[in-house]
């Protein structure tokens, strides 16, 4: 089988992969229905797996694993999510990926491997306390393509906040295998960021404090709405 990533690029993640902490497991949903790159994202999540023996990947049919792909909200193929183990306990962090991480968007899987491992989102303390304290559920989709220099930032920031909540799931998904889904929701430049179906949206890679706005201002409007 010919490898996807070249020897510098091993060598590179190899070496990033020195700050893991925690072992890490990679859910990997695939279909053999018309899923044009499953096979290739496999492929991509196995190799990175190999190079440390802290990750370790496990394969699913997103048909054939119903029960497991509704208990992580897995809906697209190719689909994943990554785990992180402390004390012998998977935790899921709402880290969810739609489409193969690509181009641009190898890097946000790296880096959420080593987010995920150290079990730390890394983000500011006032940040942190004021995700800590939303009691409704987030659902935010980051649509990218493998050519953008700036979704990396966009997606990593969305799962960093994921990490944060249980409550709260984030999704990076490569606009152009989700066609249907990007139309849906007007996606003309990347990174868009839907928030919880199209409540609220995000434009290009902002900071983490505009983020967090976006997302209080979407729950205070739905709270509004429902009350009325």
């Amino acid at each position: 089988m010919t490898s996807l990533l070249n020897d510098d690029i091993k060598t590179q993640v190899r070496e990033f992969f020195t700050d893991l902490d925690h072992p890490v497991k990679i859910l990997f949903f695939g279909s053999q229905d018309g899923c044009e790159y499953c096979q290739d994202t496999r492929e991509l999540l196995e190799e990175v797996a190999s190079l440390n023996d802290k990750i370790s990947v496990q394969v699913y049919d997103l048909d054939e694993n119903k029960d497991g792909a509704d208990r992580y909200g897995m809906d697209k193929a190719p689909g994943f999510t990554l785990l992180s183990s402390a004390d012998g306990e998977w935790t899921d962090y709402g880290v969810r990926y739609a489409g193969i991480p690509a181009g641009h968007e190898f890097t946000s899987l790296i880096n959420d491997i080593v987010l995920v491992s150290k079990r730390d989102s890394g983000l500011a303390q006032e940040t942190r306390e004021a995700l800590g304290k939303i009691n409704s559920p987030v659902r935010m989709q980051v649509f990218v393509t493998p050519t953008c220099p700036y979704c990396p930032r966009a997606v990593v920031l969305a799962h960093q906040m994921a990490m944060e909540n249980p409550l709260i799931q984030a999704e990076m998904i490569e606009a152009m295998e989700f066609n249907e889904l990007s139309n849906h929701y007007g996606v003309s430049g990347v990174p868009h960021t839907v928030i919880n179906e199209g409540k609220g949206e995000v434009i290009g890679a902002v900071p983490e404090g505009h983020l967090l706005q976006k997302i209080e201002e979407v729950l205070s409007l739905t709270k509004t709405s429902e009350v009325n």
